[in-house]
């Protein structure tokens, strides 16, 4: 059988295939990889890539574009770079480096692109949300004026944070950083803020402790932990934080609150600077690049209470910053000081003695103040942080030996029992409403005929006195933020004082108890006495 050949029907099918083809070779979604090595690809071609772009090279790992020079690309690789070589080709995405957001995080241990780690299967209820988006501008924001409770003692007290703060967290390693950012999440139970937990360069063994405290606690309900542990490349601790900060800004502008934790920025800048010199970009003090400063601005700048207009959302941040012998002047520490509304000052020497959190009142500051605390605590604290402060000093002045005035020694004695009442354990988080009770006893002077080594026992009697014979005084602080009656609250902390019995009172002598139950008469002294004023001190 003749074989027949229709030439317009073979013309059509030419035609058709060459329609797509055109003779522009484009240089702009294909380039080629020019050097490789420490986690650094240099890869020529693709003029028309954008900073934070997502390159695939092509084994399948993904790079992501940062220095964006005249004749190469420096990019980071996000993966093993055993399968890139010299010569390959390497893929322009178009796609900004994105993670995942969402309901669906909350429970979860993600890494730094947002892929879970913890064995609980994919990801379900998530969204895609670019990593790095520009902060909310002035005219976007209004004043913090709602706190966040820690459940700390000297904390809310001292240092208030409110919704939309930046409160930096800053001390020497193992004086109690973690924990004051952990308790801070486990009090947040029930008030409606969801957190992000972003782990950078630690063990990861430490990390997995720290997932079985807020499962044990139930905390994990409203927690995402993003880790970027010690065994990570620079490119992973370097991009963690802005990939718990997308999380929590998620919630933030679908009108919710999230505190997001940065735990620690000092590894962040480390990795950083390791990123930065093998891109080559040029070193300045202490051989961090110069653009260090815009790594946490830019980062720490998206916390915000949000205007009415856009919802009222909020992004608490809670940056943790490492010293090194206390240093605080050093580049990282005064960079991230100058960034934040505030911070939490841990001194060493204090944790050393026993004092904790060992929170260093002199130093401590928050910036936004009594605007992010509940009138009940307002009332409550008083002259608080300046008896401590004078306390302190009165200390240091009496190590010397020297023979204190009556006033004096009454301060200093008050001093001790407000560092006592201020101890707390480890994810033990007080209500505020029984901080409240705590703070009135100790500023308005029922602790005074105390004996210090009774303050626990006073502290831990008194709150079982309230929830069991006042809770209604509890309940109206939670519910109108306010003391509904301050002559009941005293009366009732009065009638406690009273009965109460210190482990030492069954040991002491008639004339003893007579002395004590003199100083506990003692209760409506001023918390700083007149000098004129002796009379009033107890023997």
């Amino acid at each position: 059988m003749a074989l027949t050949f229709d030439p317009s029907e073979i013309a059509s099918a030419l035609k058709k295939n060459l329609d797509s083809f055109s003779t522009d070779v484009s240089s702009s979604t294909v380039g080629k990889v020019v050097e490789v090595g420490d986690g650094i690809a240099r890869v020529g071609g693709l003029p028309n890539v954008a900073v934070n772009e997502m390159l695939r090279f092509e084994d399948g790992t993904i790079g992501l574009a940062l220095n964006l020079d005249e004749a190469s690309i420096g990019a980071v690789v996000l993966g093993d770079v055993d399968g890139i070589e010299e010569g390959q080709n390497v893929e322009a995405t178009g796609q900004i480096l994105s993670v995942p957001v969402g309901d669906g995080l909350l429970g979860r241990v993600v890494n730094t692109l947002g892929e879970p780690v913890d064995g609980k299967g994919p990801l379900t209820n998530v969204t895609q949300r670019r990593m790095e988006v520009q902060a909310p501008g002035i005219t976007g924001r209004q004043p913090v004026h709602e706190p966040v409770q820690t459940g700390i003692k000297a904390v809310d007290s001292l240092i208030p944070i409110g919704r939309g703060q930046r409160e930096l967290i800053i001390g020497d390693r193992k004086t109690g950083k973690t924990t004051i950012a952990i308790d801070s999440i486990l009090a947040q139970k029930g008030a409606g803020i969801k957190c992000v937990y972003v782990a950078i360069g630690q063990k990861a063994s430490t990390v997995a402790q720290t997932v079985a405290n807020l499962e044990e606690h139930g905390a994990m309900e409203y927690t995402v932990v993003v880790i970027a542990p010690a065994s990570d490349p620079a490119p992973f601790k370097f991009l963690a934080p802005y990939s718990g900060c997308a999380m929590g800004q998620h919630w933030m502008d679908n009108g919710g609150h999230a505190l997001a934790i940065y735990d620690d920025l000092s590894k962040q800048a480390e990795a950083y600077r390791q990123v930065s010199l093998l891109l080559r970009r040029p070193p300045g003090r202490e051989a961090f690049p110069g653009d260090v400063f815009y790594l946490h601005s830019r980062l720490l700048e998206r916390a915000a209470k949000l205007s009415e207009e856009r919802g009222a959302g909020s992004l608490t941040a809670l940056p943790v910053i490492e010293t090194k012998a206390g240093d605080v002047s050093a580049f990282i520490p005064t960079n991230v000081i100058s960034i934040t509304d505030g911070q939490i000052y841990l001194q060493d020497d204090l944790f050393k003695s026993g004092v904790r959190p060992a929170v260093d009142v002199g130093i401590s500051v928050s910036r936004v103040g009594s605007a992010a605390q509940i009138k009940a605590m307002k009332s409550a604290v008083g002259t608080l942080k300046s008896d401590l402060q004078q306390f302190r000093e009165l200390q240091a002045f009496a190590a010397f030996g020297s023979d204190l005035d009556a006033v004096s020694q009454a301060q200093l004695d008050r001093g001790y029992r407000l560092t006592e009442l201020l101890k707390q354990g480890i994810s033990a988080p007080v209500p505020v409403e029984e901080q409240v009770v705590l703070l009135y006893s100790g500023t308005r002077g029922y602790l005074d005929g105390v004996e210090v080594v009774d303050v626990a026992k006073y502290e831990k009697e008194i709150l079982d006195w309230f929830r069991s014979r006042h809770g209604d005084i509890l309940s109206a602080i939670v519910s109108t933020g306010k003391v509904p009656d301050e002559e009941a609250l005293e009366a009732a902390i009065a009638a406690f004082t009273d009965q109460f019995q210190g482990t030492a009172h069954e040991t002491m002598t008639p004339e003893a108890k007579a002395q004590a139950e003199a100083q506990r008469k003692l209760v409506d002294a001023p918390t700083t006495l007149p000098e004129t004023d002796v009379s009033r001190v107890g023997a």
